[in-house]
């Protein structure tokens, strides 16, 4: 029997899965939090990943691992693998200017044909630009580029610097796989190169950049140090979005809403696609195929917001919203707490429309924020079906997912079918598929059991009344 370990190191913490890589079967997992912040010393996610791999029982007993995580982060090395700073993250913001000057320099047209993507501040390069002319002396000392799971793996396999890495600090020995590097803006899905041209742009010089790995193929494999044993197979990793993807089993046709922190709406297509608008980032995905994704701000947020104002939780909200009809009595809510990113609105504020003595009652609000919610993301896959995206399904996915009145209110908002897969570890679990991949050499058909499949039950009046107020 041999097992598989999957890792997720997100934002908020590191989480391992343990698989039987025979059947699928999940034997044991382990976490560990990850500190707050939009900059953190990647040293804390290598600690947090030997944490998280000591509570899910250690690796003694299995053959293969990958690493998922959060996508766009900056590591930036020096000639001796040591980091320079500490790690930007995809959720800092300071790199917004960059992001205007990259598309002011290229043209958008131009960066979307060459990277499938126009530049927001969450993508890498973004964030170089940002340390070249902020952090002059810092920039000036870089010799590689890393994603936070490229550098993970990298420390997994025992490189670093000399006094940390039994290896030592190989640069040449980075790696990543396509989906991370499709969200750093110098590197093209389309052809599977780096764009040196544009990474000179954005930091001001070349640098070392991991070499991509492709699906089922191994990074390597793990050399023993503190809580890890040697000859472990390293597969490829990959970003938060697409290892979820291969987590869910997802295929062709199929479109993943996720309601977390934020919101996101990805597809698994065959053919690149390329956005000049910037409203659909063209990434790759894990599999060898291509993951097209919007994402907003406002998502999960929303809900906990509104029960805080109701006085209830989260069951509670959701009672209240089924108690109330569709369309919310003409209760319109437009959440754009935090701004928006799609549609491109960073100063917006949420709005709520169509105030009266009768409509103004906690059922209708409830009903309005999640109706809000939905309509937003909803949105998103308009956009991803207007550049030739199908969806034969919606699979619905994240914490507020398992809500009954949001699944059932789902089916009412989107205009295909929609599921929603037992909650777990997507990530971690995608990344899971991948070791057991690179170690068979053959993609395992896992996926997951569906907790709820709602009635079709379109109802065009709550997207209607939604549209109606936008750019209000």
């Amino acid at each position: 029997m041999a097992y598989v370990a999957g890792v997720d190191s997100s934002t908020q913490s590191c989480k391992v899965v343990v698989r039987d890589a025979d059947t699928g079967a999940v034997v044991r997992t382990g976490r560990a939090p990850h500190p707050d912040g939009t900059e953190v010393a990647p040293a804390a996610w290598w600690d947090a990943l030997r944490a998280a791999i000591a509570d899910a029982g250690g690796l003694a007993d299995v053959a293969a691992i990958s690493v998922g995580g959060q996508q766009h982060g900056m590591v930036v090395l020096d000639a001796d693998g040591r980091v320079i700073r500490d790690a930007l993250l995809w959720n800092d913001t300071r790199s917004a200017g960059a992001a205007r000057e990259l598309i002011a320099e290229f043209g958008a047209a131009e960066l979307a044909r060459r990277t499938g993507s126009v530049p927001v501040a969450s993508f890498t390069a973004t964030k170089l630009r940002w340390l070249r002319d902020a952090e002059p002396e810092n920039a000036a000392r870089v010799a590689a580029v890393a994603l936070p799971h490229d550098w993970l793996s990298w420390r997994l396999r025992g490189y670093g610097p000399a006094d940390e890495g039994p290896l030592g600090p190989d640069l040449t020995e980075l790696a990543t796989d396509r989906s991370d590097a499709s969200g750093t803006s110098y590197w093209d899905p389309a052809t599977g190169g780096h764009d040196h041209e544009l990474l000179i742009a954005a930091l001001g010089h070349d640098a070392t950049l991991p070499r991509i790995v492709g699906p089922g193929e191994a990074m390597g494999e793990t050399v023993e140090q503190e809580g890890i044993p040697a000859g472990i197979v390293v597969g490829p990793g990959a970003g938060d979005n697409a290892a979820a993807a291969l987590g869910l089993g997802a295929r062709s046709g199929d479109v993943v809403v996720s309601i977390g922190t934020s919101g996101t709406v990805f597809a698994v297509t065959d053919a690149p696609i390329a956005d000049e608008t910037g409203t659909v980032a063209g990434f790759a995905d894990a599999s060898g195929l291509f993951l097209p994704l919007v994402a907003t701000l406002n998502a999960a947020r929303v809900l906990d917001r509104t029960a805080a104002l109701l006085g209830v939780d989260h069951a509670g909200l959701g009672e209240l919203a089924l108690a109330a009809e569709p369309g919310s009595g003409g209760l319109v809510l437009q959440p754009y707490f935090e701004g928006e990113r799609t549609p491109n609105l960073p100063d917006a504020t949420a709005t709520l429309f169509g105030m009266t003595l009768a409509s103004t009652t906690r059922e209708n609000l409830a009903r309005a924020a999640i109706e809000g919610m939905l309509c937003g993301l909803a949105d998103g896959l308009d956009a991803v079906r207007r550049l030739g995206v199908s969806a034969s399904r919606v699979l619905l996915v994240g914490g507020a997912a398992a809500n009954p009145a949001v699944s059932r209110i789902a089916a009412e908002v989107f205009d295909a079918p929609v599921e929603v897969p037992e909650p777990g570890e997507y990530v971690a679990l995608g990344a899971t598929v991948q070791a057991a991949w690179v170690l068979t050499g053959a993609r395992p058909e896992w996926r997951p059991a569906t907790l709820a499949r709602p009635t079709a039950a379109t109802v065009p009046l709550i997207r209607e009344q939604y549209a109606a107020r936008a750019g209000a």
